[in-house]
């Protein structure tokens, strides 16, 4: 297929078509008006050596037109010179003669030979005749001098088109000229107008062009009002799909980290010498777990946080599964995990975000404790709000965490040891579900057992 135009391209040929059709007209126009004044003009010439051939004529005693000797006009009284007349009429020089005529027109074929009434004017052409177009005006008079005879006479002046022609001829070339280096002046004046009014929209696609290579983060020109509102959605489209991006890399590689311990579990259980039965509900245990693990993370971005009407669910049970995991994961360090939990203590949201925050917590605690981890979780209220919510408290009696490493530690990604079996991202799950329950998360070290101690408030509501 055929590239379509460009935005300029299509302005410049519709206001190319708009124009030519309206010079076009204005030639027309214009012309038709020149031809009408000059078709006067020479109607008003010719009237005028009319009127000085009456004033120069006379009558004798007799009663006869004597007309004048010499013309108005010397062309007159030079053969074929192309301005004729002719005076038709009882009486004319004598009472046997009906017609008289100029010398440029003796002996000449001319239409003179129409006799008119009393005031009535006559004015044709071009009359095509033996010597070519002619216009012509005739007029009826009646000639009356006191004592003598009236004479009822029709005068006759005729002109050569062709000077009238020359001249329309000029004027059309010159008018010609004119409109249509106009015309071109114009369609370079829009042109100029047209790149300066679409520059601002060649410097967002160059703009688009650079985010494109990475050279930018955003589209960060000013731009004319007009597309202000358009750099800013394109800005928001880019940031959107930059998150929506990273959120796929982000829900991937928390898959990968969850389904970590089911698979752990199940690997531990194969080489242990643990009975078939045993090994077989292991197994199915876990493999339920690694299913709830993936609807989850599939679900995740849909997910909103903390939920006002969702179903309070109690912590113990959910916690004792994941601890009975953990258990297996590290059985060669025989970690005792003791729970402290208020019987009204419930959690208001998802069950897998709740599954998420206690495994994450959870096997953190067990993977850098020595032999103890103490979970703890009540009914709890932040310090600048009123509203309930759930506190929650996991110690450990490992190595802790340095005060100067805990931002640190809670980027994605980052492992405390290199050396320790991780991905880095358990920690920054944590943080962002905490975040999205509009709660906080504090790392310090357990006056109780000496470790790592992880507290985190959730708001409920």
């Amino acid at each position: 297929m055929a590239r379509p135009l460009s935005l300029q391209a299509r302005s410049l040929a519709a206001a190319g078509i708009a124009l030519a059709a309206f010079l076009g007209l204005a030639f027309f126009a214009l012309d038709k008006a020149f031809f009408d004044a000059a078709l006067s003009s020479q109607r008003d010439r010719l009237q005028g050596y009319m009127h000085a051939y009456l004033a120069g004529a006379d009558t004798n005693r007799a009663g006869n037109l004597i007309p004048p000797e010499v013309g108005p006009d010397p062309r007159f009284d030079r053969p074929g010179s192309g301005l004729y007349a002719s005076i038709v009429g009882d009486h004319v020089r004598n009472a046997k003669e009906r017609q008289w005529r100029s010398p440029s027109a003796l002996g000449l074929e001319l239409p003179f030979d129409t006799e008119l009434p009393q005031g009535a004017t006559v004015f044709r052409g071009p009359v095509q005749t033996s010597l070519g177009d002619l216009f012509i005006l005739s007029q009826g008079i009646t000639w009356s001098v006191a004592n003598r005879p009236e004479l009822k006479l029709t005068l006759h002046i005729a002109e050569d088109s062709a000077a009238l022609q020359n001249q329309v001829q000029v004027f059309r070339r010159t008018l010609l000229a004119w409109l249509g280096g106009l015309g071109v002046l114009l369609l370079l004046l829009l042109l100029g107008v047209l790149r300066w009014s679409m520059a601002p929209l060649r410097r967002v696609a160059a703009d688009l062009a650079r985010v494109e290579r990475g050279a930018e983060g955003h589209l960060a020109g000013r731009y004319p009002a007009e597309l202000s509102g358009l750099a800013t959605n394109l800005n928001n489209f880019i940031d959107s799909e930059r998150e929506r991006l990273e959120r796929y890399r982000n829900t991937l590689a928390d898959l990968a980290h969850s389904l970590k311990t089911p698979l752990a579990v199940v690997r531990t259980q194969l080489e242990s010498e643990t009975d078939g039965k045993e090994l077989r509900w292991t197994v199915l245990e876990q493999v339920g777990r690694m299913d709830e693990i993936v609807a989850y993370q599939l679900s995740r971005a849909a997910t909103s946080g903390r939920q006002t009407f969702a179903a309070p669910l109690p912590l113990e049970p959910y916690a004792e599964e994941i601890v009975r995991s953990l258990e297996k994961v590290y059985a060669d360090k025989q970690v005792l995990c003791e729970f402290e939990i208020d019987p009204d203590t419930r959690f208001r949201g998802d069950q897998g975000d709740l599954m998420e925050l206690l495994g994450n917590v959870l096997e953190n605690a067990f993977k850098w404790a020595r032999h103890s981890v103490l979970l703890t979780a009540r009914p709890g209220r932040s310090a600048d709000s009123r509203s309930g919510g759930l506190d929650l408290c996991v110690e450990d009696d490992g190595p802790g965490i340095p005060p100067d490493r805990v931002e640190y530690l809670l980027q994605r990604g980052v492992r405390g040891d290199e050396r320790v079996q991780g991905h880095g991202i358990g920690l920054s799950i944590v943080q962002n579900i905490v975040k999205a329950y509009g709660g906080t998360l504090k790392v310090g070290r357990s006056k109780t057992l000496g470790g790592a101690r992880f507290d985190l408030y959730l708001r409920s509501g």
